[in-house]
Formats: C-alpha cells, structure tokens, sequence
C-alpha cells in the first residue's frame, strides 16, 4: 500500500489542472481500498485503446492519462511518418470534449497537425475523417455502450480502422516511457488553433460522409411507398444529426424521436446502460407507441457504431437480436440485388467468429464468398482494404459483427449505425410492401434453416482481483480442455492464442491463420458450439453459446443445459 500512497501524494501535488481530480483525491484519503483501486495498476493502451472508469489515478480516465497516451502515441507517429496528420472526434460522454482538445493540444505541441470535429460526432465519421483527409491515424474519445461512469481513447490507423496489434505495442511502448506529469507537452487548444497548428473539420465531408451512405441504397424511394412509421432514440448520443439527416433524405415521413434520450447528456439519464442490446433502451419509445403506432423502433449507441431494433408484430413490439439482424440484412442486400440484376458473381459476405453460422447458409444460397474473422471490427476493415488493393472492393457487400455492429459500404473501415439504420430502415419499408414485418421475414428463415439461438453470457470481474481471476480462468480451461459440455462429446478445440486446433478424437491439430487472440471455441455435435473470451475493453468474461435445432423450445433447452456445464467447468456463480 505504501507504493500507492506515494503515487496518490504525487497526484495530489501535480494534478492541478483539472480541479475535479484533486476533490476526488481528497475524498478518499486514508481510505487505503480506494486509493489502490485507482493506481495498482496504469490503464494499459491495446488494440481497443484505453477504457476506464471516469476519475482520478493512473487507472482512471482523466486529461493526464489522456494526455499521457496521446503523448505516447506523438512519439510513435513521429518516428513513423515525416509528417503526421490526425483526426479527432468524440461523443456525448462527460469529458469527452475536455479529453479531445486535451489530445489535440498534446499532438499540436509535439508538432502534429490535428482534424477535429467541432461538435461532437459518431464514431464512423471519426474513420471516414481519417481516410478523407488522409491522415496517419485517428482519436475518437468514447466508451461505446459503457455506462456513465466510463469513457474511453480509441486510436486508428491510416487506413482508417482501429490500430493493429504491432502499431499498437509499439505505440504503448513509447506511452510506457513517458512520465504522466514531466514527460507530455502540452500546447493550450485556442494557441493551437491561432497557430493554424488545428483546424476544424469543414462541413464538405460531413456532407461526402452522407453522399457515400446515401450511395448504398438498394430499393430508392421505397420508404416514401410503404408509409413506413419509425420511432428513433439516440440515446442522449452521437447518432442524433446524421441518423435523422439520412433517414429524412432516403424518404421517411414519419419519425418521432425520443425527445428525453434525444440531447447529447453523459449521464444517460433515462437508460444507464446505453446499449441498444438491451430492452430497457426501448422503454422511453415504448411510450410514444401509445399514439404513434410505429412499424419499427430503432436505437443507437452513445458513438452511433452499433444500432439495435424492435418490430411491432402482431400488435407487441419484439426486440431483435443483433445477429437476427444480420441475417436478415445478409438475406435482404443479396437477393434483392440478385433479383435486380446488381449482384456480382463472387460477393463477399464477412462476420465474426462468435456472428451467427445461419449467416453462412444464407451465403451460400447465393454463391457468396463467406469469411470469419476474430471479434473486432478492424478485420474486417483489413479485409476490405485487401480486397480493394486486389481491385475487388466492390465485391463487399456487407460485414457484421453479433454485438450489433454492420456496415454495407465501404467509405469507412468500421462498423457504421448511420449507414446501417438506413438500410435497417429500407429493408424494413420493402417488406412492409410485401405485407411482411421483419418478425415474419426472420421466421421464414428460422423455417427455411432451422433455428439457430444465439446466446451471450457476460460475467463482470471488477479491480485487481476480477483481473486475476478472469486471467486464471482462461489458464485453467487452456490447460485442461473439457471433454464433455452439457453431456454433448466436445469435436473439436480451437486455442486462438495458441493458434491451433485440435481434434479430440484423432489429436489432429491445425493451424488457426487469423492474428493471435486470447479465444478458445469448443465445438459440439449438430452445429453446437461454446465460445469463451475475455472483453478487450471491459472487465468481463464473455461466454457465446450456439444452439442449433429444429424448434425454439428445444434450442432454448439445449441452451439451458449448454450454460450450466460451461458456467460450472470455469467455476463462475450467478
């Protein structure tokens, strides 16, 4: 403890800048649990950037760690480019403004010229931004879907995707080596702009953002025919603007918003986790439904990358999962391009390995080219730029993940809920002309393929303990490989981190090509599966069960039994 108290004194001396931090310092003193949990460990920058509570400490997100990373990352950008250029955006979270001036003044001082956006915006504007003005990396400021008390520093590169594995080690090296308080220069954010040393983004690519969206648009003009009535919250984020900007060009007429989750507010006041997974998000639009019968219900996240749906059916509004949604955009964006001539004769259709395998029967009954890619949305964004560096890019035609991240175009190199509420948005005025509801749309599928329930587990391991203990979990079922899951004989194990996998009955082992990840998959009889994986950007372990069979019930049981075994073999307790 006394390693700790040594650094909370240094804190308190030296982190004068933001005087929220020294009454947060002053809280807490002489209670020795706190003053740990905020400095027994630095936020440590990955691939996902950092993540962290909101606060005072080297394990907190505050201008000084903020700083420290963007100070880390100058050093890299400058031994890397001759000239460096970087884009910023941020979104509604508390501070985020503050952290991204505070990034743009620590690149300005180290001789970088900086692109902000000078409101806040979504995520995918930050990666369009980059690709557009041909920078060498990026910042956006968020922490996605977290709640409140979190925010976050997601760093790209100048491809426009989120920085890769190598580029990142070498960027946190340098973040390593640099002293929070006497390492960072610091320019003050309006010098910067004197100087010419800043400059806001200009409404021209906003615009150009908003003309590549409009351009992946497959039945123009429907939602004008189907009299589609939509329901939208931003949930008090970034989606606001651009989702009610593209919705109103591709011919809505009627939307309503969600006037209390429509403002930018860190605090979230009326849904503490902004998640559009979750039903609660739904329950401030569940209100307008009782004088605006609303086809469709459509929600944002915080940073507008992800989007989640309710369908009214049959008089109830259903929530629709993330990988339902998938499929049926898969089904929706490749016939009907088949059925108007405009699907190429190789496309390709990219998901995740923890995405819904009803996605590649889908793909297969159009001759689609189908790939699975570790869970993060910068591989696809690789394999987009690899397709269009082979002159293939318009090959793609849509990339997904389950957590409810899709993008149908290629102008960015990330997930995209601007875009993806469009198409969302059309797919649903087309079969409403059909007279189908996208319920029916999904039922029809679940008819033609079988069901396939997908099932995500989320077990939150707070401060250094939960560290631990997540970390001993993933060594235990490393090490010892269950044979059996819910009575079912394991086939097959695949260790991303070890990149191997292995046949259980013959031993066989094969080599697993994608990029080293810390994942291991079980595979069982009849399309069933266990993924187990620990969240790159939250303390959380993350358990995706598939369960395929002929009915709901039976896929809903063989879940149940599913999860039991698993939670049980890595000793975790509801």
């Amino acid at each position: 403890m006394a390693d700790y108290n040594l650094m909370y004194e240094y804190w308190l001396k030296n982190a004068t800048k933001d005087p929220d931090l020294i009454a947060e310092l002053e809280s807490v003193r002489g209670n020795n649990d706190e003053i740990a949990d905020r400095f027994y460990r630095s936020l440590e920058f990955g691939t996902g950037g950092l993540r962290g509570v909101i606060g005072a400490g080297t394990n907190r997100m505050n201008i000084y760690t903020v700083a420290q990373a963007t100070q880390g990352l100058a050093n890299y950008l400058n031994e890397a480019f001759e000239e460096p250029t970087v884009a910023i955006a941020y979104d509604s979270r508390i501070k985020s403004d503050l952290f991204a001036k505070a990034a743009a003044g620590v690149l300005a001082a180290n001789g970088i010229k900086v692109y902000i956006y000078d409101e806040l915006m979504p995520t995918p504007m930050l990666s369009y931004a980059v690709r557009k003005l041909h920078c060498s990396s990026g910042i956006v400021i968020t922490a996605s879907h977290n709640p409140s008390k979190y925010n976050g520093y997601k760093c790209y590169d100048s491809m426009g995707y989120q920085m890769t594995d190598e580029a990142a080690k070498r960027t946190y090296e340098y973040i390593c080596n640099v002293d929070i308080f006497n390492d960072v220069k610091m320019m003050d954010f309006d010098d910067a702009l004197a100087e010419d040393m800043i400059d806001f983004i200009e409404d021209w690519l906003i615009d150009d953002f908003y003309a590549d969206v409009l351009s992946r648009q497959i039945e123009k003009g429907i939602c004008k025919k189907a009299d589609l009535k939509v329901i939208y919250s931003p949930l008090n984020g970034t989606g606001n603007k651009p989702v009610k900007t593209i919705l109103k060009k591709i011919g809505v007429k009627d939307l309503k918003i969600v006037l209390a989750q429509e403002k930018p507010d860190g605090n979230f006041p009326t849904c503490p986790f902004p998640n559009p997974e979750i039903k609660q998000v739904f329950e401030e639009g569940m209100k307008l439904t009782e004088d605006f019968s609303a086809d469709i219900m459509l929600a944002t996240d915080p940073d507008c990358d992800r989007v989640g749906i309710a369908v009214r059916h049959n008089g109830d509004y259903q929530l629709m999962s993330g990988n339902e949604v998938g499929c049926m955009l898969t089904e929706y964006i490749l016939s009907r391009k088949q059925a108007k001539g405009e699907l190429c004769e190789n496309p390709v259709v990219v998901k995740t390995i923890v995405t819904s395998e009803l996605i590649r029967a889908i793909s297969k009954d159009y001759n689609a080219e189908m790939y699975d890619l570790l869970t993060g949305f910068k591989y696809i964004g690789e394999l987009i730029e690899q397709l269009k560096d082979k002159g293939e890019e318009s090959r793609f035609e849509i990339g997904m993940e389950e957590s409810y991240g899709y993008l149908t175009g290629t102008h960015v190199r990330e997930k995209d809920a601007v875009n993806a509420s469009m198409i969302i948005i059309e797919m649903a005025a087309y079969y409403k002309t059909q007279g189908k509801t996208l319920v029916d749309v999904m039922n029809s599928l679940y008819e033609k393929y079988g069901m396939y329930l997908n099932t995500l587990l989320n077990f939150g391991f707070e401060g250094a303990d939960g560290m631990k203990k997540m970390s001993d979990m993933m060594t235990s079922m490393r090490s010892n490989p269950p044979k059996e899951i819910g009575g079912a004989q394991v086939i097959t194990v695949a260790d991303y981190l070890e990149s191997v996998s292995t046949d259980t009955a013959t031993g066989t082992k094969t080599e697993i090509t994608l990029p080293k990840s810390n994942v291991l998959s079980y595979s069982l009889p009849d399309d069933n599966k266990v993924i187990i994986r620990p969240s790159g950007t939250e303390p959380k372990i993350k358990i995706y069960i598939t369960s395929h069979a002929d009915t709901r019930a039976a896929a809903e049981k063989n879940t149940e039994v599913i999860a039991d075994s698993i939670k049980s073999l890595m000793g975790i307790e509801d």
